[in-house]
C-alpha cells in the first residue's frame, strides 16, 4: 500500500500537460508517473532522463534489464521487477540469468554458477552490486569495464545504475508495490 495518496485529477496546466504526454509516449500513465504528479517538473525530468537511458543509450538492452533487474533485487522493489522481467526476457536474458540476478547478497560465483554470464556480465553486475550498496567502484572491475564498453558506454552504464537506484528507492520510499486496481 502507497504512504501516500495517488493525486486526484491533475489540478494544474503543468500536471494535465505532462499526463497528457506521458499517456500518449507510454500509452498509459502507470502509478510510478501518477505518484510522481505530485510534482510534475520533477516527472517530467524524471520522464526525460529515464527515456535516454531506456531507449537512447548505445549500451546493450541486455546489460540494461540485467542492471534494472539487479538492482530490484537488491533493493526490494517489487514493482520494478514486475514491470522490468518481461523487458528483460525480450532482450535476451534467460529465465536461468533471472534467477541469479535475484538472489540477494553480494554476486559471487555460487550466485552466478551455471547462468552462463559473460565476463562481461559479471563485471557489469559486480559493478552494479558495488554501485548500490558501497558506492565505491574497485579499480580493476572498472577498468576491464572502461575497456570492454569504451567511454560513452561506461559513463551509460554507472547512469543506468545511477537512476535505477533512484527509481528503486523512490517506490520502496513510497510503497509503491504493484499498480492500483482501480485507475482514476
Amino acid at each position: 500500500m502507497t504512504r501516500l495518496p495517488y493525486p486526484g485529477p491533475a489540478g494544474d496546466d503543468s500536471a494535465r500537460d505532462l499526463e497528457q504526454r506521458i499517456s500518449a509516449e507510454r500509452g498509459e500513465v502507470l502509478a510510478i508517473y501518477r505518484m510522481l504528479l505530485h510534482a510534475p517538473a520533477l516527472a517530467d525530468g524524471w520522464r526525460h532522463l529515464l527515456t535516454e537511458v531506456r531507449h537512447n543509450a548505445e549500451l546493450s538492452g541486455r546489460l540494461r534489464e540485467m542492471v534494472i533487474m539487479r538492482i530490484a533485487s537488491l533493493n526490494g522493489a517489487v514493482y520494478e521487477a514486475d514491470h522490468h522481467r518481461p523487458i528483460a526476457l525480450a532482450e535476451g536474458v534467460t529465465n536461468a540469468q533471472l534467477e541469479r540476478v535475484a538472489v540477494r547478497g553480494s554476486i559471487g560465483g555460487d550466485v552466478l554458477a551455471g547462468a552462463h554470464f559473460t565476463a562481461a556480465e559479471i563485471d557489469v553486475l559486480t559493478l552494479t552490486d558495488s554501485l548500490t550498496s558501497h558506492v565505491q567502484v574497485d579499480e580493476k572491475v572498472f577498468a576491464r569495464l572502461s575497456e570492454r564498453l569504451g567511454p560513452r558506454q561506461t559513463v551509460e552504464l554507472v547512469v543506468t545504475i545511477g537512476a535505477y537506484n533512484m527509481v528503486s528507492r523512490f517506490l520502496v520510499a513510497l510503497g509503491i508495490d504493484a499498480e492500483p486496481t482501480a485507475a482514476r
